[in-house]
């Protein structure tokens, strides 16, 4: 069972590393090329694809894991979420309070904080468990 969990462990990270290269390539490709509307969407909505798969994984791998695994990864989650949203509130209410540069603070700026939040989680989690 550890093993096969380890296999599809590598499995997962090879579907998130998917997922990020092509984010990084629509993003590319929506900075530079010049489409049309419906193009634009359609490359701005492929890193979905991978990233879906990923998510999809990633909860079965959950569901295949010993109770601690399990535990760290709620932990973590845990962590991240109220983290999340502590971020989203502040930056709205900044951006209420004064002007945020959107070359700075925009949704393309601010998300991967929130991946940032969940690895936090799991190093706090492994810390306190392992």
């Amino acid at each position: 069972m550890k093993d096969k969990l380890i296999h599809k462990g590598w499995f997962v990270i090879s579907v998130a590393a998917v997922w990020i290269l092509t984010y990084f390539v629509a993003r590319g490709v929506l900075e530079t090329a010049d489409l049309s509307s419906t193009g634009r969407v359609v490359v701005a909505l492929i890193p979905a694809i991978p990233f879906a798969a990923f998510l999809w994984l990633f909860i079965t791998n959950i569901g295949q894991m010993d109770e601690m695994e399990k535990k760290i990864q709620m932990e973590a989650m845990a962590f991240a979420f109220p983290m999340a949203v502590l971020l989203l509130m502040v930056l709205a209410l900044m951006q209420l309070a004064i002007p945020l540069s959107p070359d700075d603070w925009s949704y393309r700026h601010v998300w991967p904080f929130l991946p940032i939040f969940y690895f936090a989680g799991v190093a706090l989690a492994w810390r306190k468990y392992k």
